[in-house]
C-alpha cells in the first residue's frame, strides 16, 4: 500500500481501492452469497416464503440426481441421471475445446514470437483480433450457417470432390462437433494470448543452445520451450475451459438435436421453469468443478496464482 500511495498519491490510491472493493463486494461477493443461500431454500409461491415449509435443505442440489436415464458408451448400457450426464458431457466437452485450442494456438504463438519479423507482427496481430470485433452472437450464427447440412462447407468440398454427400457436421462427437467447433473459435484468443506472452520472454539463445547440442525439433519444445510457457499454458488452459464451461450462446446456437449444455439446464431452471433455488444449486455445482479445476491445472504445471495471473 505505501509502494502505492509513493507512486500514484493518497487520492488515486484510495479512490482506486475503493472502487476494487465496491467491484468485489457489491458486484461478485455479495450476488454470489445471496444465489448460495438461495439455493438451499425450496422453491415456494411467495406467500409461503418465511413460512413452515420454507427451510433449509440440500434438495436443490439433489435433483441432479432424478430422472435417471440409459446412456450408451463403447456398447455398454448404463442409467444415469439425465443432468449428471449433461453436467459430465460438458466437462469432458470443454476440456477437449482447451486442449484443441493449445494445439491449435502452440505453433502459432511460437511463430509469433520466434519466427515472424517484428515489423510483420502489428500486421498479423490485427488480422486475428479483427474477427473478434463481432459479437459473440453473430460468430456462432456463422458457424451455425457454415456447418448447415447444405451450407458452405458442404458446398466447397463437393465442389472440390472430397464428399459427394451432404454431410451433417454437427451430429459429430455425439452431437458435439459443432459446439466444440464454435466454442474453440470463440475463445481461441484466450489461449492465444498467455501462451505467446509466456513465448515472448523465452531467450531465443536458449533454443539456438539446445539445437547446436543435437536435440530434435520435439525434444527442443518438449525440454525447453513447454517448461518455459507453462504459465501461460495454463492461463489458457484455465481460462478457455471456464468460458467453454459457462458459455450459452454456442451451445445453444451451433449444438444438434442430441446434444444439451449443462448452461442450458441452468438456464432452463431459471427463466422457463421460474426456480431460481435449484438454478443457483445447479450454478454453484458449476463454479465448484471449474475451482477444482483451476486447482488441478496449477498443481500439474506446477504454477501458483501470480504465476497464472502473469
Amino acid at each position: 500500500m505505501s509502494d502505492l500511495i509513493r507512486r500514484f498519491g493518497t487520492t488515486l490510491t484510495v479512490l482506486a481501492v475503493v472502487l476494487t472493493a465496491f467491484w468485489l463486494l457489491v458486484l461478485v461477493i455479495f450476488p454470489y452469497l445471496g444465489l448460495f443461500e438461495q439455493s438451499f431454500r425450496p422453491y415456494l409461491p411467495v406467500v409461503e416464503v418465511g413460512g413452515p415449509k420454507d427451510f433449509y435443505s440440500i434438495n436443490n442440489y439433489l435433483a441432479m440426481f432424478h430422472n435417471p436415464t440409459d446412456i450408451n458408451i463403447l456398447g455398454l448400457q448404463f442409467q444415469i441421471p439425465i443432468h449428471i450426464w449433461v453436467f459430465l458431457v460438458t466437462i469432458i466437452y470443454s476440456c477437449a475445446t482447451a486442449i484443441v485450442s493449445l494445439l491449435i494456438c502452440y505453433p502459432i504463438a511460437f511463430y509469433m514470437a520466434k519466427v515472424i519479423e517484428p515489423k510483420s507482427l502489428p500486421t498479423f496481430l490485427l488480422l486475428l483480433v479483427i474477427p473478434m470485433w463481432v459479437s459473440e452472437l453473430l460468430r456462432a450464427f456463422a458457424w451455425f450457417i457454415i456447418l448447415a447440412f447444405n451450407g458452405p462447407l458442404t458446398i466447397v468440398l463437393q465442389s472440390l470432390h472430397i464428399i459427394t454427400d451432404p454431410v451433417r457436421w454437427v451430429n459429430g462427437l455425439g452431437g458435439y462437433s459443432g459446439v466444440v467447433i464454435g466454442l474453440v473459435y470463440a475463445y481461441i484468443l484466450f489461449m492465444l494470448f498467455p501462451v505467446y506472452n509466456s513465448m515472448s520472454s523465452l531467450d531465443t539463445n536458449q533454443i539456438e543452445a539446445a539445437e547446436d547440442l543435437g536435440a530434435h525439433w520435439w525434444q527442443t519444445h518438449w525440454r525447453v520451450v513447454v517448461p518455459h510457457c507453462k504459465p501461460g499454458i495454463a492461463s489458457g488452459s484455465v481460462t478457455v475451459f471456464m468460458l467453454a464451461a459457462g458459455s450459452i450462446l454456442v451451445p445453444t446456437l451451433v449444438g444438434s438435436t442430441r446434444s444439451r449444455w449443462f448452461t442450458e439446464i441452468i438456464q432452463q431452471w431459471m427463466f422457463e421453469s421460474q426456480d431460481w433455488n435449484t438454478g443457483a444449486a445447479y450454478a454453484f455445482v458449476l463454479l465448484i468443478v471449474c475451482t477444482i479445476f483451476v486447482t488441478l491445472m496449477m498443481r500439474f504445471f506446477k504454477v501458483g496464482l501470480a504465476d497464472i495471473a502473469k
